[in-house]
């Protein structure tokens, strides 16, 4: 700190700018202090707000009937603007301008573009999702690109939430599902099980399609009003290839499988059907040589 000399009384004495500012502080820094906690305040409050904001938004479009996707992705989105304003509000109340940050970021534009054209593109394809709706939440989908598998429990802006069938979760880019092929295996409200058994060539084929028929109508979940069928698929190497076809609903239909896999076996046990594993048969022939 720089000190002068007075010249009549030969003591040192600071500037008038510098004893001004030290006059001036403890008033500054109270005031500092009090935008501050109005800010911490008004954030909360607007934190609350935002919440109830939400909540109605949220209420009024399941009253509307809306899918829960729907309901997620514009919740989502509402929640990210609400606080985006909240963010520029309170800058403004430290003098900060809101036209000079919109003119800063519309300068910017192009770089801030190129940096973010990865959630811009997944933020598209989540629109496109709500718009072309090829899954819902609750339907499980296979994505081509990467072979995830899941059953989808959320769709946000930027990601679709996915659970496994041991209950983990995977974070799909919306850009990806909306760029690639994807299967949607629970689209229909049925879905059909094809279950390949084997044969021995020397097994009667008639008594082990009427076996494996009497399966299907045993089972009380297999679909009566769709195809139930046994038939001979395949003439392969160590086997005759029967196919049993039937149909059940979604929600029994890895069940079903399950079962009737395993009641395909015993059936053909009962009726003496041998299912034979890989086999080569080699003949040898005897060669006799003439010298």
């Amino acid at each position: 700190m720089v000190y002068y000399v007075a010249a009549s009384s030969g003591q040192w004495a600071m500037p008038e700018a510098i004893r001004d500012f030290w006059d001036t502080l403890p008033e500054k820094a109270l005031h500092l202090g009090i935008r501050i906690l109005l800010a911490i305040v008004f954030f909360f409050i607007g934190v609350q707000l935002i919440k109830l904001i939400r909540k109605v938004i949220v209420k009024s479009m399941k009253r509307a009937n809306a899918e829960v996707g729907a309901v997620q992705f514009v919740d989502s989105f509402v929640k990210a603007a609400l606080y985006i304003v909240l963010v520029f509000l309170l800058a403004s109340q430290f003098g900060v301008d809101a036209a000079s940050i919109v003119a800063l970021l519309g300068s910017a534009g192009v770089a801030i573009g190129l940096a973010v054209q990865g959630s811009l593109s997944n933020l598209a394809g989540g629109v496109l999702i709500l718009i072309l709706k090829p899954f819902k939440v609750g339907d499980y989908i296979i994505e081509s690109a990467t072979n995830k598998e899941g059953q989808v429990s959320e769709i946000q802006i930027f990601y679709t939430k996915l659970v496994t069938g041991d209950n983990q979760e995977i974070m799909l880019p919306n850009g990806t599902l909306a760029n690639n092929s994807l299967t949607n295996v629970t689209a229909a409200h049925c879905r059909r099980l094809d279950i390949s058994v084997g044969i021995a060539y020397n097994s009667d084929i008639k008594r082990a399609k009427e076996a494996l028929e009497q399966v299907l109508e045993n089972d009380p979940k297999v679909m009566r009003d769709k195809d139930m069928l046994v038939v001979v698929d395949e003439l392969a190497d160590s086997c005759i290839k029967l196919l049993v076809r039937c149909w059940f609903l979604n929600e029994d239909f890895w069940a079903g499988k399950w079962r009737l896999t395993e009641e395909c076996k015993y059936a053909l046990d009962k009726a003496g059907i041998e299912i034979p594993f890989p086999q080569m048969d080699v003949h040898m022939k005897e060669r006799n040589d003439k010298i």
